[in-house]
Formats: structure tokens, C-alpha cells, sequence
């Protein structure tokens, strides 16, 4: 075994051991709005599920130098926003958005996506997306040197394509989910195996 130690590290060789060994992440396109209503869409790979009861989502967003990105102070101003499942039709529409753009130009413009109304809140959808969850601000933490902005968003309103439904549960092959590894690293949830858990 090789052995690292993360106070020996650098920020990005500890970034980059973590994102290559914490794999795959599922990856959230997240639509917010600014104060002076510009839409944004950015990806992110540090989120997950983290509870049912209340349905909650977990966003990890990095600041640059310090400073927060759209994302974060749009969620943070407004208190809303949603989270679109990223899948192989929208995944190089997804990697636009990721272009660091001015406050005031929309990504979602740039990469093609059409947006729909949501029920619960003012932040719209991704049309091309199978997937969407409204959410709303629940906790903000800012953790660590960077910091990192620690979001847990409530869901209010779960929208899901029927074509990825069975019955009342979402088919993964169906869906075809990507997943972030390291890098410019991807992968697809096509190679599904199962395993019974133990009484």
C-alpha cells in the first residue's frame, strides 16, 4: 500500500487522489437564478442523496480563490433552485455549462437546453433532462480552507420521464445515468449486475 498523507499534500494532488478514488459520482446540472434574474446551469459531482425523510440533497461547491461561484450565491439569495439528473444525451450539452462564464450570460442558452416551468418553485427545469428535483435552501455550511459551500436543499417536487419508470421506481438502463470519474473522466451506468443482500 502506498500511503498519503493529506497535510503533505497540495490542494490540487489531495483534489485530484479524492476524485479519482471516490468514483463514480452521480452529477448534478443545478438551475438557479441570479438577483437580477439571469438563469445559470453548472454541474457538479461532490453531491449525493443524503436522507428520505425529508427527501434532501447534498451540494458540495468549491470557491474559486476564495470567491463563491453563481451557483452557491444564486441558491443562497434566493433560496431555491433545481437539480437536473445528467444522462448520455445531455452529457456534452452538460460540459458546456461548466464553462466559467460572466455573471450575466446564461449557460444554459449556450448549451441548447430548453427550460420548463416548475410547480413549486420559480427556478425552471431542464427540458432535456428525464430527471428533475425542486429544491429548496434547508442548511448552508461553509466548511473547510476554501471554503467549500456544504448545501442541503429539501426536495419539494420530484418530476420524472415515464420512458424511465418501472412501475415506481426509475430503470437505471433505461435512465443511463453518468457518472464523473477523475479528470476529463466519465462513465456510463450501462453494466448493471445485482446482488442480494443477507437476511
Amino acid at each position: 500500500m502506498t500511503i498519503f498523507d493529506p497535510r503533505a499534500l497540495t490542494k490540487s494532488e489531495i483534489y485530484y487522489l479524492l476524485t479519482s478514488s471516490v468514483v463514480p459520482r452521480p452529477i448534478a446540472l443545478v438551475t438557479t437564478r441570479s438577483d437580477a434574474g439571469v438563469l445559470n446551469a453548472a454541474p457538479f459531482s461532490f453531491f449525493n442523496a443524503v436522507s428520505s425523510d425529508p427527501p434532501t440533497l447534498l451540494l458540495a461547491i468549491d470557491r474559486r480563490s476564495g470567491k463563491m461561484k453563481d451557483t452557491s450565491r444564486n441558491i443562497i439569495d434566493q433560496k431555491e433552485y433545481v437539480v437536473n439528473v445528467v444522462t448520455e444525451e445531455i452529457a456534452e450539452a452538460m460540459n458546456i455549462t461548466s464553462a466559467t462564464l460572466p455573471r450575466d450570460v446564461s449557460e444554459i442558452s449556450k448549451a441548447g437546453f430548453t427550460v420548463l416551468p416548475s410547480v413549486r418553485v420559480s427556478v425552471p427545469r431542464i427540458a432535456e433532462s428525464h430527471i428533475h428535483f425542486e429544491c429548496i435552501l434547508s442548511q448552508w455550511l461553509p466548511i473547510g480552507n476554501g471554503p467549500t459551500d456544504l448545501i442541503l436543499g429539501e426536495i419539494l417536487m420530484i418530476h420524472v420521464d415515464p420512458g424511465v419508470l418501472s412501475g415506481d421506481r426509475v430503470d437505471p438502463r433505461t435512465l443511463r445515468a453518468v457518472g464523473r470519474l477523475s479528470g476529463s473522466g466519465y462513465c456510463r451506468t450501462t453494466d448493471i449486475f445485482e446482488m442480494r443482500r443477507p437476511p
